[in-house]
């Protein structure tokens, strides 16, 4: 009798393995099924509209919108600084509202957000990548021959590109700090280069 009950009990615990084993194996399956169906149905492009699914961007396109967002911020807070010198006479060497020249205006602007830049126009002109004037932004530098020795001696920091029109801050010997068109004659005519710093 202890013999049938323990054989009883024994073949009691096999079948319910089995079956926990075989319900587990089920489920796993109904989940593997799905996650094909699902595979199947997102790469088909024959499916219906309803059934399309989102394409989550991944790390790299996130980090560099990211990129993107961060740098076109930067930007805007470098510009809205170097706005906040407009009227300030012009000063050599200065670089503060008592006066300020335009190499001074960019250098301190850029400064404030961590990027260093050299202190005069000329060695400005060596930093950052060269590029077409169909392609400047809002942030991007440009460079101005205005001596009779033929080299940079003027920068100014693009504050609006728009296909029809580039405006720029800078600070003039005349004016002070000032937001003026590459369309006028005089900026159009001295203009050598932009350059992208960032």
């Amino acid at each position: 009798m202890k013999k049938t009950f323990l054989i009883s009990v024994f073949s009691l615990i096999l079948v319910s393995c089995g079956s926990h084993r075989s319900v587990h194996n089920s489920h796993r399956n109904s989940i593997d099924n799905r996650a094909a169906h699902h595979s199947k149905v997102a790469t088909s492009g024959k499916h219906h509209k309803s059934n399309k699914k989102t394409i989550a961007p991944t790390k790299k396109e996130r980090v560099e919108d990211n990129v993107d967002n961060t740098s076109f911020s930067v930007r805007q807070e470098i510009i809205d600084y170097a706005k906040t010198f407009q009227g300030t006479r012009y000063k050599f060497g200065g670089t503060t509202k008592a006066g300020m020249d335009c190499s001074g205006l960019i250098s301190i602007a850029f400064e404030r957000e961590n990027i260093h830049l050299p202190r005069t126009s000329r060695e400005m002109a060596t930093k950052g990548v060269p590029i077409s004037l169909k392609n400047v932004e809002k942030g991007d530098l440009i460079f101005f021959k205005t001596s009779s020795r033929n080299v940079i001696s003027h920068v100014g920091l693009v504050v609006e590109a728009k296909k029809d029109e580039i405006r720029f801050i800078h600070s003039t010997t005349r004016a002070g700090v000032i937001i003026s068109s590459l369309d006028e004659t005089y900026w159009k005519k001295a203009f050598t280069e932009a350059r992208r710093v960032m």
